[in-house]
Formats: structure tokens, sequence, C-alpha cells
């Protein structure tokens, strides 16, 4: 990886003493080990989108599988249906993992946004004392104040023929007059007992490694290797009317009541059928 790591240079970066910046040599330190998944951790002061940068190196060879690439200030970050991601900068957690699940089927590929999920949100519950439910497929939740708020989200995205990036954006220390929409929602918000961002990115890398292991492990079947579960168990989605609205227009409204195993969610519709939705926006309308 060529970026140029943040804690090399000084661009202002103690401004705000309540955000210090992340130490990138620390970060490798404590998590690239002989034997374990990642394999460098770098840590930018800027960029546009760590997952179209991480794209662009393993395309061009040059990242392999466990390249971390963390951004202290995002000014193209996306997220799904190529959504905006901006935040203050070290005001949250913003980075892309380099996977090459070799030994799992390619169609199996598409539990990876929901594993990432499922492995956020056991590290932030640890970490952060942060209780955080999963939206289907990859949203983040938290509760600010009895309300159920967005406070990150995850993008996989497929690099040549064996690789996939995931990206990584949570919202960490971002106060209410910061926050880019309604309805978002940060932890400290939610009453983190720590927004100390090295902790929660080293939390989330060995939850991540640790779910990825085991899942690649069973071949990446989701119910050996028990995500398909925990995934339904932590997912604020199922039981709720949702609404999914379709690519082309088409809209489904009933009780979402089923992750299958092909990590689709399953739609219980008022004429008795049920339809599994692969790909879509999903909205929440009310408790069932």
């Amino acid at each position: 990886m060529t970026p140029r790591d943040a804690s090399d240079t000084n661009d202002n970066r103690w401004s705000d003493l309540d955000r210090p910046p992340l130490n990138g040599p620390v970060l490798r330190r404590a998590l690239v080990r002989d034997g374990g998944l990642w394999r460098d951790v770098e840590v930018v002061e800027r960029t546009g989108s760590t997952n179209s940068d991480l794209v662009g190196l393993v395309t061009k060879g040059d990242a392999d599988e466990g390249a971390v690439l963390v951004a202290e200030e995002q000014n193209a970050g996306r997220g799904r249906l190529d959504r905006r991601w901006t935040a203050p900068p070290r005001s949250g957690l913003f980075f892309s993992v380099v996977l090459k699940p070799a030994g799992v089927p390619v169609e199996r590929w598409g539990w990876l946004p929901l594993l990432t999920g499922v492995a956020v949100a056991t590290a932030l519950s640890s970490a952060a004392g942060v209780d955080t439910a999963l939206k289907w497929p990859n949203d983040l939740l938290v509760t600010v104040g009895g309300e159920e708020r967005k406070a990150g989200g995850i993008l996989a995205e497929r690099a040549g023929t064996d690789a996939v990036v995931v990206g990584i954006g949570v919202n960490v220390s971002l106060r209410e007059d910061e926050l880019p929409v309604p309805g978002a929602g940060s932890l400290v918000l939610a009453g983190a007992t720590t927004t100390d961002r090295a902790t929660v990115l080293r939390a989330v890398l060995r939850s991540l490694e640790q779910w990825y292991e085991r899942w690649r492990a069973a071949g990446g079947d989701p119910a050996v290797s028990g995500l398909q579960e925990t995934y339904a168990a932590g997912c604020a989605t199922l039981g709720r009317e949702v609404r999914a609205e379709l690519p082309g227009g088409r809209t489904i409204v009933g009780e979402a009541v089923a992750v299958d195993g092909d990590g689709r969610l399953v739609i219980a519709t008022k004429d008795g059928g049920r339809e599994p939705v692969g790909a879509g926006d999903v909205i929440h309308l009310r408790a069932v």
C-alpha cells in the first residue's frame, strides 16, 4: 500500500483536542501479527473514499488480503445506492479492508457485509458499551433518547476476481449539531463509555477477524458458522413492518420474517406470500 500515513504529518492534527489523531504505527503493532488476518494498517489524513482507494490498489496488485486503510477524513465517502457519507475530521471511524475468501463459493460472498455488521455490533457493545442493532442489510443502529438512529454503515465491493473490499463508517463523537441528516446518531449520543477511536477500531478489527475466520473455516456456510443465527438475533428489521423499494421501481410492503440462507430478507406480504429481497432500500414502518 502506498498512501501517506497521517502519523507522519503535522497538518493541524491537534486542532481539536477532543478528537486526537490515530497513530498508525501503534495500530500496526497492536493488530499485525504472524498468522493473523491483518497484514498492514495505514492511516491517512484525508481521502475521497477508502473503498475506492483500496479497490484501485487491489486492481493494480498493490494491496493484498488483510490490508486496512483508515482515513481521518473522507470527502467522497459512499454508502449503499451511492449515498454520500461525510463527517468532520476525526469524528468517526472511516476505513476499508481487503478480504479474499479463498475456498468460499462466490455465491456466499454476499454474506460479507452481514458478517461485518455482526462483527462491528459485537465490538461496539464490548468496547464502547453501546447496544447496536442491525438494519438489513448493512446499517448500524443505536438508541438516542429512546429513538432508533443510524450511526454507521457498511459497503462491500468486488475488487478484481478474487477480492472484496469492505468499507465501514461509524459516527463516534458527532454532536447533535454536527449530524448530517435527521435520524443520524453517534456513539457519544448513545451514551458510549469511551469515544477513543483507537480502542474502538482495534475491537472492530479483532471481532471482524474472528467472525471472518469462523465463516471461512465453514466454507462460507452461514448456518454452520453461526452467522445466520447471530445476524437474525441482532437484526432490528425482523418482526417489523417494512417497505422494500426494489430496483426498477417495484415496492413490497409486509412483515420482515427471516433472513434466508442467501442473506436475503424474507417479507411476508398481506396476500399470504413470502418474497425474498436481495437488493433494494428497506424502510422500517413500525413494530409488529
